[in-house]
């Protein structure tokens, strides 16, 4: 039990009969008073099928701490189903409720004196939220990932959330009958569990396992799978453990950490949301973390995993393949990891990898020997120029068409561009550009999973450029640009690119140039209005005032005062 809430029931005499007497209401015993407190941040919502699956592994964590000798007390928190949100209005709180989650578990634990949280969580945004607020309290704690859902399958070939937005342009551009494409939506999602590629979901329970504050192999357990539920209540054991040791997450998520976490991004071919949830995270960890140290990382680390949405398997076929571990020992024999960082499990690096293979299994091809990678570099790289001076984030290797130059068709908003791409009036050679849907112009910089898709399916994934100011799904691949910063709605460049202006993006130079003289961005600039706000009441008025620049993480709490 905590100190301070020691204090309250156990050593203030008559003060502490109303503090004992609500805990005995909800199970306390007498020889409970002793333990430890461990809230459950329980993610649980049948929004989305990312977190329906969560109660019940909440349960196992419950009986896991009471056997360890702790206190549980499970508490709620939100989430927003991207998938379902996507290409709505709705999708603007998605970021937005990474702040949610990470201020709700701060107030639950904070608020009621926990001595340590087990955080559980599904969609893309229960993974930052929770390790913000876990950087944020520094008190004991771990990771339990939801798992992922299994691939849905249709005509011999494995489906996943992103199929569907896909088969959407299919459909428009003739290349699949209204049947197909019913089949496609009804067979791609089978059961519970977070999107079954790479994505935003996935990605970042990889990045977390490498970081140490969830167990080995859990980020890429099936969601309805035994071993999911088995290792939650495991995991419950070591934050019980965690917290009699006092192993804090200041001791684990350190720079170190952070960069191992951005190698095995690298490696895994992560989502481009990664970029921005790292920069969050370091930030409240207090840790000197840029878009300038993704770079780096990536210039020496290869993509070892052929995966979905670029490449053709699925992160149960990962998990079978031996998982995180499996790409971590492959990183730290060739120096790319540092082994010597603390984990949940008070291992290192080094001890918790000590009997995985250095190589993977040569009957399997998810994971490629380090001697044939998928390719020589990272994926994901930093753009910059004219267009984006603070930075700007795109996956650049599997791109046939590495630098397009040609006219800028510009779009105010999502909903506008997918529109244009759905008329056919979008043609090879076309950079577009979606502007004022950045953190504060969308505001919650919303996906464009919808048009990125559409523009696949049409068929010109190799021949069109986008830019945004929004962000992708970890389901898009393609020529494409996003967190461009300065955003529009501050008066970025993105914000003065007329139509028919010529835009190249560069991937091997890793730019992006509107070609126009610095005289005449000057003169547009002098003549630019910022737009009045969209929203003036409610969480997003709130979030559009106090939100960052997507260099720096979107972060809410940048320079309060």
């Amino acid at each position: 039990m905590s100190e301070n809430l020691r204090s309250q029931v156990v050593t203030q005499g008559v003060q502490r009969s109303p503090n004992r007497a609500m805990l005995r209401a909800v199970g306390f015993r007498d020889e409970d008073f002793t333990k430890a407190i461990v809230g459950i941040a329980n993610g649980y919502s049948t929004i989305t099928p990312c977190n329906m699956g969560i109660d019940k592994l909440a349960q196992r964590a419950e009986i896991g701490i009471r056997n360890a000798g702790g206190m549980p007390q499970m508490f709620g928190t939100i989430t927003i189903s991207d998938g379902i949100s996507m290409g709505t209005e709705g999708m603007k709180y998605s970021l937005v409720s990474r702040e949610v989650i990470a201020d709700s578990i701060e107030t639950a634990c904070t608020g009621q004196s926990m001595d340590g949280v087990l955080a559980i969580g599904g969609c893309d945004k229960n993974m930052p939220g929770a390790l913000i607020a876990i950087a944020r309290m520094n008190i004991p704690a771990i990771f339990v990932y939801g798992g992922t859902i299994k691939p849905g399958n249709y005509n011999g070939r494995d489906l996943t959330v992103v199929s569907s937005f896909e088969a959407v342009g299919q459909y428009s551009a003739g290349k699949i009958d209204e049947n197909e494409l019913l089949e496609v939506e009804r067979h791609a999602c089978p059961g519970a569990g977070s999107c079954g590629g790479m994505y935003t979901a996935n990605t970042m329970s990889s990045a977390i396992e490498a970081m140490g504050m969830s167990l080995p192999y859990s980020s890429t357990m099936a969601a309805e799978d035994e071993e999911k539920a088995e290792s939650t209540e495991k995991s419950a054991l070591f934050l019980v453990e965690a917290i009699r040791k006092q192993i804090l997450p200041s001791q684990i998520i350190t720079r170190k950490s952070l960069e191992n976490a951005i190698s095995v991004i690298m490696a895994v071919g992560g989502s481009t949301n990664a970029v921005l949830h790292l920069l969050a995270i370091a930030h409240t960890a207090g840790i000197e973390l840029i878009l300038n140290d993704f770079e780096t990382i990536r210039a020496r680390v290869p993509v070892l995993c052929d995966l979905k949405p670029s490449g053709r398997y699925v992160a149960t076929d990962l998990h079978k393949a031996g998982g995180i571990p499996q790409v971590m020992k492959m990183l730290l024999v060739h120096n790319l990891l540092h082994e010597d960082c603390l984990t949940i499990t008070g291992q290192t690096v080094a001890e918790v990898l000590a009997d995985v293979p250095e190589e993977p299994s040569a009957n399997q091809d998810v994971i490629r020997p380090w001697n044939n990678p998928l390719y020589q570099q990272g994926h994901l790289a930093i753009l910059r120029g004219n267009l984006a001076i603070e930075g700007a984030v795109a996956k650049i290797t599997g791109v046939k068409t590495p630098k397009i130059t040609g006219p800028a068709r510009v779009f105010e908003s999502e909903e506008a561009c997918l529109d244009a791409i759905l008329a056919k009036k979008i043609y090879p050679g076309d950079v577009i550009v979606i502007r004022y849907e950045g953190p504060k112009g969308g505001p919650g910089m919303r996906e464009m999973l919808a048009p990125t898709s559409a523009i696949i399916g049409a068929g010109l994934g190799d021949s069109v450029g986008l830019i945004t100011d929004g962000r992708f799904s970890g389901g898009t691949y393609g020529m494409v640009v996003g967190h461009v910063a300065p955003e529009a709605a501050v008066g970025g460049a993105i914000a003065l690119v007329e139509e028919g202006d010529t835009i190249t993006i560069d991937a091997h130079a890793r730019s992006l140039h509107l070609h126009i003289s610095d005289e005449e961005l000057a003169s547009r600039r002098a003549n630019w209005q910022p737009r009045p706000p969209r929203y003036t009441t409610g969480v997003l008025a709130k979030y559009t005032k106090l939100v960052s620049s997507s260099s720096l993480g979107a972060v809410t709490d940048l320079d309060l005062f």
